[in-house]
């Protein structure tokens, strides 16, 4: 089986990372037929759209995108890619796991967070506009259509994984009405799923709890915002966010991207690391049904952090994006399948 994908290499070190992921996943034997098309400002200046009606019309043929970084202009400029294809393909979950790699000094070893965070509405609506000349004022839009469906979502990966907690995360004391929304929906939910235990947590204390002691928490669901910063102070446990993988999930399609920046100031140096793009690969494999394939490349990954000749400078090394791929591809031949559960 061909398995036809849309890829989104993105800008700054983007074209450089997915290479080395896609050179990667092709290694595994598995068969992949690229759609390759631009986004944000290339794409502009090609086609006079951030998003081309190509790129479009691909995703909805292939229902599965792998994405580089894209650079979102900051204060001004186009929105955010990620922001307007989570609208445009209704991907209301974002999931990040969050997971040591062996060897990566941090404070804490051992931690196995799953964040689920709503991913279509609240503050990241962007309704903005400008009430009078100094004042702003931006609309949070909370619906209990969404905020039932990513609970959901979350309650049946529980299931399904055998994870065993979830605290949906808030900030009810004071927005009593939005918040209150999303705090209902996620109880509703709840009740359908007693084996879970549910819990509540107001987001700035849980943000404390998280620093303090992380292993009391397994899974977080959160609204847009509070799960945008929530999941990348959780990325900071584990060494940060050039190691974390993404994903984001819909009804119809799915795309999976890392969470980092397009860094463009070490772009075409070839030391860029590939790790949170080849690690949110790991959960496309998973989703199109190639475990054993994600579980020879996990275990790869973790061999090659484990020996360490072979790490970018990021983290210690002193090897180059094209090489650390090919450490990874020269552990994989050695590397065997494990069973099928999380990676």
């Amino acid at each position: 089986m061909t398995h036809r994908i849309t890829l989104i290499p993105g800008d700054g070190i983007g074209p450089e990372v997915t290479k080395a992921t896609v050179r990667i996943l092709e290694a595994t034997g598995v068969k992949f037929e690229w759609e390759t098309f631009a986004a944000g400002a290339e794409a502009f200046e090609k086609y006079k759209e951030y998003i081309p009606k190509e790129l479009t019309e691909s995703i909805e043929r292939t229902r599965v995108g792998l994405k580089g970084p894209v650079t979102t202009p900051i204060g001004g400029g186009f929105s955010s890619i990620n922001v307007e294809l989570r609208k445009r393909f209704e991907l209301f979950a974002n999931f990040r796991p969050i997971r040591n790699l062996p060897h990566i000094p941090t404070r804490y070893p051992d931690v196995d967070l799953i964040i689920v965070r709503e991913n279509t509405e609240g503050l990241y609506s962007g309704i903005e506009h400008e009430v009078v000349p100094g004042v702003v004022e931006s609309l949070k839009i909370i619906t209990e259509k969404a905020s039932t469906r990513v609970s959901r979502f979350a309650f049946e990966y529980a299931r399904q994984n055998k994870r065993k907690k979830i605290h949906c995360i808030h900030k009810a004391n004071i927005m009593k009405m939005s918040d209150g929304l999303f705090l209902r929906c996620s109880r509703q939910v709840s009740k359908e799923y007693p084996e879970i235990t549910y819990g509540e947590h107001i987001v700035d204390n849980t943000c404390m709890q998280l620093v303090m002691n992380p292993y009391q928490y397994d899974m977080l669901l959160l609204e847009n915002l509070y799960g945008d910063i929530v999941s990348d102070l959780c990325a900071g446990l584990v060494g940060g966010l050039g190691l974390v993988p993404g994903a984001n999930f819909g009804h119809e399609c799915a795309i999976f991207e890392a969470v980092h920046g397009s860094a463009p100031d070490i772009a075409g140096k070839n030391i860029a690391n590939p790790t949170a793009v080849l690690r949110s690969a790991l959960l496309m494999l998973r989703h199109i049904g190639e475990v054993d394939a994600a579980w020879k490349i996990r275990n790869a990954i973790d061999q090659v952090y484990r020996d360490r000749s072979k790490l970018t400078r990021d983290v210690g090394g002193s090897a180059g994006t094209s090489e650390f791929a090919d450490s990874i591809i020269q552990a994989m031949e050695s590397a065997h399948p494990a069973e099928a559960q999380e990676v």
